[in-house]
């Protein structure tokens, strides 16, 4: 397993969940994220992406919510989780993410190469 892959897992681990409002799709726009977290993602076509960014959504939004939600990227997991991506509906866990591990999901957003979902 390389060395993002362990801070992939690892930072998965260390964000608080929350129940989401259901139906909400607010921070459902265009993200991006590393190749270790697009591998558990699956493949949409080039259209599909392309519709998906005109409407300004996720390729990964269907009709009833979030369609790779147990595989979502870090920075999804990060809505409502802290004051710097608060969820538009007030929604968030008991207790949000430890100060220190937020710094170092930024961190490995700025090292390592991410993409458009």
């Amino acid at each position: 397993m390389s060395e993002n892959s362990q801070k992939v897992r690892f930072f998965r681990r260390q964000i608080p969940s929350f129940v989401c409002e259901p139906g909400c799709h607010d921070c459902c726009g265009p993200v991006t994220a590393s190749s270790e977290e697009m591998a558990r993602l699956p493949v949409r076509s080039a259209a599909v992406h392309a519709a998906a960014l005109a409407d300004w959504s996720c390729p990964h939004l269907g009709p009833a919510g979030c369609q790779v939600y147990a595989e979502r990227p870090l920075v999804c997991r990060l809505f409502g989780t802290t004051p710097r991506l608060a969820c538009p509906r007030g929604k968030h866990p008991e207790m949000m993410i430890d100060a220190e591990v937020e710094q170092a999901i930024y961190q490995y957003f700025a090292e390592a190469p991410h993409r458009l979902v």
